[in-house]
C-alpha cells in the first residue's frame, strides 16, 4: 500500500534526526511504497562497484542512501528552519471558469514553498 507523503521530488528539506541531522538538501527521489526519500548530501553510503568492461578497475563510490520521510521536514528559506506545511487554496478565473489551485505554504510565516 502506498503512503501519502508530505515531501515531493525537488523540495528543499532539512534532516531532523539521525546521523545526518541538520543537513539541508533537495529531494532527488521519492519512494512512496517504502515511505523513503533520497536527499542530496545526506546519508552518504559507500557502494562497491564491480568493473563492467575488461581492463576497467572496480571502485568504491559514495552515493546518497534512502532515509525515512519522517526524518525530514520542508525547509523555509524565510524562516531559516524546518517547518510544517499549510495548504492554501487560491481561486483563479480562467476562460470564464473558476479554477482552484492548492499552494503549499509555511505554517509560520506564510511563504510559498
Amino acid at each position: 500500500m502506498e503512503k501519502k507523503l508530505h515531501i515531493k521530488k525537488g523540495d528543499k528539506v532539512i534532516v531532523i534526526s539521525g546521523a545526518s541531522k541538520g543537513v539541508i538538501g533537495n529531494v532527488v527521489e521519492v519512494s512512496r511504497e517504502e515511505g523513503k526519500v533520497i536527499v542530496e548530501k545526506a546519508h552518504m553510503i559507500s557502494k562497491h562497484v564491480k568493473p563492467r568492461k575488461q581492463g576497467e578497475s572496480g571502485q568504491i563510490v559514495n552515493v546518497e542512501g534512502a532515509i525515512y520521510a519522517d526524518k525530514v521536514m520542508l525547509y523555509c528559506d524565510k524562516c531559516g528552519k524546518g517547518v510544517r506545511v499549510k495548504t492554501v487554496v487560491e481561486t483563479v478565473e480562467k476562460d470564464g471558469k473558476t479554477v482552484k489551485n492548492k499552494i503549499r505554504t509555511c505554517a509560520k510565516c506564510g511563504a510559498k514553498l
